[in-house]
């Protein structure tokens, strides 16, 4: 015999804990004579007797005995199993992969979802990666990241969608010393149109370079690009060095960054910076639906 039936273990079980066919029967909801034709082909099969019968019910013998354990630890892990399934389908386990940009992480949403994720779905493993939002858009299509923050609009990549989340002022940073950097008043836009500019490097994502670019030419110039920095934290050290300004969301300001001082920008109403939600459009598995109500969910409460 290759396997037993776990209906005839459950059988089998009932039996042994109740030592009588009769009330074994009652509690699984079946006829006697079932039962009976159940636990005598289980005993043809295994070759060896399970029961003494006795005359008001019945005992396991030895091998009955053993079986018995062997049962339970089958049908648990059994119930074990199915409950598993059941909860990956809906979706409160298995594993979810989220990619961020540095920029998209210093946004007090992005560690509030991810914080009341883990608490509403425990039996969730969360894996984290930083990265460009082109390197996470690759990520996504190569389904090596379930989604993906980024500042970039995502949804020119062929099987990807980008949902916008929320949308942020952008400030200036300019070095502690530079001669605007004492005003407290919003400071137009077109002030900076003789500085050199720190920019995050385009080809590691387009979507803040190209809403810059595209502000300042509204305001009436064609910025000055000094430098590219490889990541958007990495402008703040060229800034306090002295080797220009760059314009970057309000939620930067939580790097600090000595040497740095913020400047509200006015003149300027499409200089804003978008966090989207990038996945792909393929349907969300059950716990990538749940991440994804819920940042939803939270989003106002951070507009």
């Amino acid at each position: 015999m290759e396997f037993i039936e776990l209906r005839r273990l459950r059988a089998f079980v009932a039996v042994a804990e109740e030592e009588h066919v009769t009330r074994a029967a009652e509690r699984l909801g079946m006829q006697q004579p079932p039962l009976t034709r159940l636990l005598a082909g289980l005993e043809r099969d295994l070759g060896v007797s399970l029961l003494h019968r006795l005359p008001r019910g019945v005992r396991p013998t030895e091998a009955g005995l053993a079986l018995l354990e062997e049962a339970r630890a089958v049908l648990a892990r059994a119930e074990g199993v199915a409950e598993a399934v059941r909860r990956a389908a809906r979706g409160e386990k298995g594993r979810l992969a989220i990619g961020f940009t540095g920029s998209a992480a210093l946004h007090p949403l992005v560690p509030a979802v991810l914080r009341r994720f883990r608490a509403a779905w425990p039996g969730v493993s969360i894996v984290l990666e930083e990265a460009s939002s082109s390197e996470l858009e690759n990520a996504l299509q190569q389904q090596q990241l379930d989604a993906a923050f980024i500042r970039s609009a995502g949804g020119w990549r062929e099987g990807l969608t980008a949902e916008p989340v929320l949308e942020e002022a952008m400030l200036a940073a300019l070095p502690a010393d530079h001669a605007l950097a004492a005003e407290t008043s919003p400071l137009p836009l077109i002030a900076l149109a003789r500085e050199a500019f720190i920019l995050y490097r385009r080809q590691a994502g387009a979507g803040l370079y190209d809403t810059i670019l595209t502000a300042c030419r509204d305001a009436g110039f064609n910025p000055s690009i000094a430098q590219e920095a490889p990541r958007l934290p990495a402008t703040f050290s060229l800034v306090a060095a002295g080797m220009g300004v760059s314009i970057v969301p309000a939620s930067m300001q939580r790097l600090g960054g000595e040497g740095v001082v913020y400047r509200p920008l006015t003149d300027c109403p499409r200089l804003t910076a978008i966090l989207r939600l990038a996945t792909r459009k393929e349907p969300p598995s059950p716990t990538l639906r749940h991440f994804r109500d819920l940042v939803r969910d939270m989003r106002s409460s951070f507009s």
